[in-house]
């Protein structure tokens, strides 16, 4: 067989679809679940963590690098994952049906000073107890309420080939699911269970977003407040200082706004996927409803939706109101820009003026330059024909210095003109 040159990521990828298989699961069997959120250096310390449980075990160090990780330590069975924001601990312990149902948690089988240091905050933790729907039938459980616990959620799953029961709540740190296996077979079980994981798990990471939202909603509120009394005082602005004022103003809203969204933007987006989520596994439970109890899905669609559905108006309200306050700014700014502009041509209009005044001022001095000229050139003119009067016989000096007039002043307005010419044709050459 050939052999072709392979992407280096071609196996990654394709055994990712097979990374985490469910386990399958045999009847009883007892299931805990601990999600921590990574915080700080939490995920880097976690690989060293699973190496201190299998060193303790007497097990191979376990590879980490891979995302998950499975140990069995006979007395219980541990898969740990990393996800995105947070790491999951499913410990699995088989046990008689007929033992204490404290001692059968599967958690206690794990030595307490490790699951005392796991590192991250726990975020979910939960039992799932596996029984034998033939031993153990669902309607007497159901039947001692308040003996157990009390459940609000009742539903078949696997199109009625188990049930499972749960009230939602946190007792003595933990919430709690039953599954009353009927037919499935322990890959059906163990698919179960790892759904139900899921739910409660994706159910938690979609709610971190509604105090988000909620803080979100009062900051909203604020600035539309504010941006309400911003566009008003547009309307009322008559100077361009006044329009400043406001602009400035608008250019700090919009830095808060644009700052909030920045914080918040993962959140929501993250929150909006998470619940996709939740919908997706309770849609692969293929749930049937009891009577007398909703169905997990039910009960999602009716606490769970309002949250997510806040927080995707608070998103919204946040992606609305930056688009309003980026308007409102561009209006302001068009209006001082007009008036900037109009103070500019009034401002050329000055300048225009001006230089007109300069240059009949500049022409009135020519003027009088001329017949300073003309005057101090024919008090030379004078002097010379007194000096040089008898050569200039029958002409007087009188005659002379009148004839000179004239001419003096003629030449001196040519050449004032020629400078003229010259200073023109050099302001419009091409440089200037």
């Amino acid at each position: 067989m050939p052999l072709f040159e392979e992407h280096p990521q071609r196996r990654l990828l394709n055994d990712e679809v097979h990374a985490r298989p469910p386990v399958p699961l045999q009847t009883p069997e007892f299931v805990s679940y601990l999600a921590f959120l990574h915080v700080e250096d939490s995920a880097s310390r976690e690989a060293q963590h699973l190496n201190d449980l299998a060193a303790q075990l007497g097990l191979a160090e376990p590879d980490a690098s891979t995302g998950h990780v499975s140990l069995d330590a006979g007395a219980f069975r541990l898969r740990w994952e990393r996800h995105t924001e947070f790491s999951s601990y499913t410990f699995f312990r088989r046990c008689a049906g007929d033992d204490d149902t404290v001692a059968r948690l599967a958690l206690f089988a794990v030595p307490a000073s490790w699951r005392r240091e796991i590192p991250g905050q726990l975020i979910v933790a939960t039992h799932v107890e596996v029984r034998d729907a033939a031993d153990d039938p669902p309607e007497t459980v159901i039947a001692q309420d308040g003996h157990e616990f009390s459940p609000v959620v009742a539903s078949g799953v696997t199109a009625g080939a188990g049930w499972v029961l749960t009230d939602f709540q946190i007792v003595d740190g933990f919430s709690r699911f039953i599954v009353f296996n009927r037919s499935m077979t322990p890959r059906q079980a163990g698919r179960t269970v790892q759904r139900l994981l899921e739910i409660e798990t994706y159910r938690v990471m979609a709610l971190l977003a509604l105090p988000v939202a909620k803080d979100v909603g009062r900051l909203l509120a604020r600035a539309e407040n504010e941006l309400a009394d911003l566009t008003d005082a547009m309307g009322r602005s008559a100077a361009t200082d006044d329009e400043r004022g406001v602009l400035n103003r608008l250019t700090r809203l919009a830095a808060d706004i644009e700052r909030s969204v920045a914080r918040t933007s993962f959140r929501f987006g993250a929150a909006a996927a998470y619940y996709q989520l939740v919908r997706q596994r309770i849609e692969d439970l293929r749930e049937v409803r009891l009577d007398g109890f909703p169905p997990i899905r039910e009960f999602m669609d009716r606490r769970l939706a309002p949250a997510i559905a806040t927080c995707a108006t608070m998103a919204r309200r946040q992606e609305d109101l930056s688009s309003r306050i980026a308007r409102n700014s561009q209006l302001l700014r068009t209006r001082v820009d007009i008036e900037l502009e109009r103070q500019n041509q009034e401002l050329l209009a000055q300048m225009n003026r001006r230089a007109k005044l300069q240059l009949r001022l500049q022409e009135t001095v020519e003027g009088l330059s001329v017949v300073a000229i003309t005057y101090y050139g024919s008090q030379l003119v004078q002097y010379l024909a007194k000096g040089g009067k008898d050569f200039l016989t029958p002409a007087t000096p009188e005659v002379v210095t009148a004839v000179s007039i004239p001419i003096i002043a003629g030449l001196v307005a040519l050449g004032l003109r020629r400078m003229r010419r010259q200073l023109a044709a050099e302001e419009a050459a091409p440089g200037h």
